[in-house]
């Protein structure tokens, strides 16, 4: 094979993969997890913050509890919460494997995410989202690289263990935001506030400010509103105090372990040959059905707690349900069976071609979403954030999963790379492929 690069004496291992060498069911895999991430990305995208973490506002307006938003807010939290995500971060996991067990050296591994860590500050920070996964991975990265070389039932054993570490790190969060609520109780039912000791004082203050954040006043909402409608400087300084609590608190403490957990797994898949759709049908029907049968018990129990409690927010953040992981991580190894089994037969054969082509765009898909949401709905386009209910969102989600399995194909028959797959290649190899097929 003629190498693709431009200039000659370049590496061999700058060498994109064959079309007949790819592992399709990893590429199907990764393009339904792309398009699945949007269902509940869109709530950030296209309603205020707080709408994102719970129902509240889908209670408050329309017809309470049977209102639409809030019908689909509990059908999507079921069957997608984390679920999605966590499909994306076992494959990331699989993909850190499949990079260095082609002969790479480390150094190119580290290259190859200090670009995507710029690539997802880019996203953050010029793109303006504030559920950038990119970052996220790319320093997890660093945490993988040491663990690459142990078997597969250790890189399950600390997957385990770091599941349990995040279960207690749950818990703790909610009986400590607890007390604070009751400290923010006690000073507001004082009648000598200023009797009351500092430390009640710092408590309360740590609940009025998560209170704030995650379930405002309407004037709150209305507030953030129009500042995210405005122009893109005003949307900006919205979300640049927002990008800086993520990567300096919740980053650290939630969702680098969230990630981690089913990196470890995907990698220790990989190594099982689980990924590539080669073991038994028997084998995926267990998977996918033992996954759908603790999953949907997990969230539905997550919910209906959720839902006896009046939405208490301590009783609905993701973050904050030590059970949290179990349901997600099972949720995505029962798609992963489903979809694996799909691989197996030619049902569909056409639309898996096109999920297939999402899934090596991935990057370009990922960062098409933050361009299209950025100027459908901040005031760097549209503003149309909080003028579309969330049952209205999934019309945008539904254009947006046509438009981009009809372009992935579009363009991999010409070009041999998605947009940002080719700039990523080249900065980490330092030379340019060739594009056009």
């Amino acid at each position: 094979m003629v190498s693709p690069l431009a200039g000659a004496g370049q590496s061999s291992l700058a060498v994109p993969t064959s079309d007949s060498a790819r592992i399709d069911s990893l590429d199907i895999v990764r393009g339904v997890a792309l398009l699945g991430i949007l269902l509940l990305n869109i709530w950030g995208f296209g309603l205020d913050s707080s709408s994102y973490f719970g129902p509240q506002a889908d209670v408050e307006v329309g017809s309470g509890r049977t209102s639409l938003n809030l019908q689909v807010w509990f059908a999507v939290s079921l069957l997608f919460e984390g679920s999605m995500r966590a499909l994306f971060s076992l494959l990331f996991g699989a993909g850190v494997l499949l990079f260095l067990s082609n002969g790479r050296a480390s150094l190119l591994h580290f290259k190859r995410n200090f670009w995507l860590l710029l690539f997802g500050l880019f996203d953050a920070y010029v793109l303006l989202w504030t559920g950038d996964i990119l970052i996220v991975y790319a320093l997890a990265s660093l945490l993988l690289f040491p663990l690459r070389n142990l078997s597969s039932k250790r890189l399950l054993a600390i997957a385990f263990a770091l599941m349990a570490l995040l279960m207690f790190v749950y818990t703790l969060s909610s009986y400590g935001l607890s007390l604070s609520r009751e400290a923010a109780t006690q000073v507001a039912q004082a009648q000598a506030p200023e009797m009351l000791s500092a430390d009640i004082k710092e408590q309360a203050l740590v609940w009025q400010d998560f209170e704030a954040s995650y379930q405002p006043s309407a004037e709150g909402i209305a507030a953030e509103l129009a500042q995210r409608q405005a122009s893109y400087i005003s949307a900006a300084q919205f979300v640049y105090p927002v990008l800086a609590e993520q990567l300096l608190f919740a980053l650290p403490t939630y969702l680098l372990g969230d990630a981690l957990l089913l990196m470890l797994v995907g990698m220790a898949f990989y190594r099982w040959n689980i990924l590539d759709a080669s073991r038994s049908g028997a084998f995926y029907w267990r998977l996918m059905l033992g996954g759908f049968a603790l999953g949907l018990s997990v969230n539905g129990y997550e919910l209906w707690y959720s839902w006896v409690n009046d939405f208490d927010l301590l009783a609905q953040f993701s973050y904050l349900q030590p059970t949290y992981d179990v349901g997600r991580t099972a949720m995505a190894l029962g798609y992963l069976g489903l979809i694996l089994l799909w691989c197996k037969n030619e049902v569909w054969a056409g639309l898996k071609a096109r999920l297939a082509a999402v899934g090596r765009m991935a990057l370009t898909n990922y960062l098409t979403h933050s361009v299209i949401c950025l100027f459908l709905f901040t005031g760097a386009g549209f503003g149309l954030i909080g003028t579309l209910q969330r049952w209205e969102l999934y019309f945008v989600v539904l254009a947006i999963w046509l438009f981009q399995l009809w372009f992935s194909p579009w363009w991999l028959a010409r070009y041999r790379f998605g947009p940002a797959e080719w700039l990523w290649r080249a900065l980490t190899y330092g030379a340019r492929p060739l594009m056009r097929r």
